[in-house]
């Protein structure tokens, strides 16, 4: 089908195109020793909840789906009954986090109701994690709020605001005893390109909901500790190779006070052809399974965010690799190699001196992709359209990192699959002004 738009940067919040500047520098080596990471490393699974729960009641998302624009949505991957098997193959990985989703959509189907065994659910989905000996990371808003928010003008609305809040508020007094990690917004600056995609806002209107969702950050931030002083919260970035001060530096100039991390997503390098800073899919470009995929990129995104932020611990929030149904990518890439080759990365930012201190694997199961079941990211893959039992299948990628977290990263000897691009094709002008290379 159409190619998607799930992380496209939008031009009305300053997303410029990058430009190819020439080499100024020569690559310098990696160190031939590059050491674990360590029995502190926090290896986790990454998801959301509409994109896998099913079962969804009345939504921003549920209302777009139902106008015909996008892929029926079903179920989805059904985590809503099956969370109990799907976090034992979480466990089973060796995973010390495990990321999902609290709905509001879920727990406040109306302004003045809330649902209690909504509330049931996830506490069991919390206890789970944790008997399974995995602390959550708790996602407050991954792109979906209720039908009746939506119906009050959502994010257009000044009000959304304390309605957001309300909720909020409601889920930190609920889990705040647990100690989770927390995301209060994932990927703001992605979130309001898909509101613009969807027709939810209109481009005048992107600023304010920036505002907003800055306000809503910062206001549940401090509720957050005031629960708990030693709380850790982030609001993740897409990070945009090329263009990433132009994209999320606004977001972060309103932010950035108050992360207890750096919470970074990274997947994508510019386009080639265009020298155009994506996301993900691009409208009317290339389907995200055709999307350039540079790993060392992971490396610049945290080497970006460790200069401005250098007391700040860093977290790969997410990061991986699609498909088109699960078939080969056409440039070959495996995702197990894929994974090695970015644990490396990892490697080289911690012997940098970079102070990482986590990475989750989105996703753990092939899920809902904002709009079409056809990218598939997950560690295990389902096919929705044509499986009625929803199997999770486990591609390559399962046992390479079940390996890597048991040895706490990728051999000292090993070389990346894929080597270096070259510098202008990676994250410009940074990776030509300072590239990196791999060890002989």
């Amino acid at each position: 089908m159409r190619p998607l738009n799930r992380r496209r940067a939008m031009a009305t919040l300053g997303a410029a195109a990058a430009l190819l500047i020439p080499g100024v520098g020569a690559p310098r080596a990696a160190a031939r020793i590059r050491p674990p990471l360590g029995d502190e490393f926090l290896w986790g699974v990454a998801a959301s909840g509409f994109q896998s729960e099913g079962h969804a009641p009345d939504s921003n998302w549920t209302r777009y789906i139902a106008s015909g624009a996008v892929e029926e949505y079903r179920d989805s991957v059904d985590f809503f009954t099956r969370y109990r098997s799907d976090i034992d193959l979480a466990a089973r990985l060796g995973a010390r986090v495990y990321r999902i989703g609290i709905e509001w959509a879920r727990l406040q189907p109306q302004p003045e109701g809330w649902d209690d065994t909504a509330f049931q659910f996830y506490d069991d989905v919390i206890a789970n994690i944790y008997a399974a000996g995995m602390r959550p990371m708790l996602t407050l808003d991954h792109w979906v709020y209720p039908g009746w928010a939506h119906q009050r003008g959502g994010w257009r609305n000044q009000g959304m605001v304390e309605d957001w809040l309300v909720n909020a508020r409601t889920v930190v007094n609920r889990y705040a005893s647990r100690n989770p990690l927390w995301v209060t917004f994932n990927e703001p600056v992605a979130y309001i390109g898909t509101e613009l995609r969807i027709g939810a806002i209109s481009p005048a209107e992107a600023p304010a909901m920036l505002d907003r969702i800055a306000q809503a950050h910062n206001e549940i931030y401090d509720v957050i500790h005031r629960y708990r002083p030693d709380a850790q919260v982030t609001s993740n970035v897409g990070y945009v190779a090329g263009a990433e001060t132009e994209v999320n530096g606004p977001l972060m100039d309103k932010i950035s006070a108050k992360l207890d991390f750096l919470g970074v997503d990274y997947y994508f390098a510019p386009l080639p052809e265009t020298n155009q800073a994506v996301q993900g899919g691009t409208a009317g470009g290339p389907p995200m399974w055709e999307l350039p995929v540079h790993p060392e990129g992971i490396y610049y995104a945290l080497r970006h965010y460790h200069r401005l932020y250098p007391d700040r611990p860093l977290y790969v929030v997410e990061n991986g690799i699609p498909t088109e149904n699960g078939q080969p990518r056409p440039d070959g890439y495996a995702r197990a190699d894929h994974l090695r080759d970015t644990v490396y990365w990892l490697q080289r930012a911690r012997a940098e001196g970079m102070n990482l201190i986590g990475y989750n694997y989105w996703s753990l199961t092939d899920n809902y992709e904002w709009g079409s079941y056809t990218p598939r990211f997950g560690l295990y893959t389902v096919d929705v359209a044509t499986d009625a039992t929803l199997a999770r299948n486990p591609t390559d990628a399962v046992e390479a990192y079940r390996r890597i977290i048991a040895d706490g990263g990728v051999p000292a000897d090993y070389r990346p699959t894929r080597a270096p691009a070259p510098c202008g094709e990676v994250d410009p002008p940074e990776s030509c002004a300072e590239p990196i290379g791999v060890a002989s």
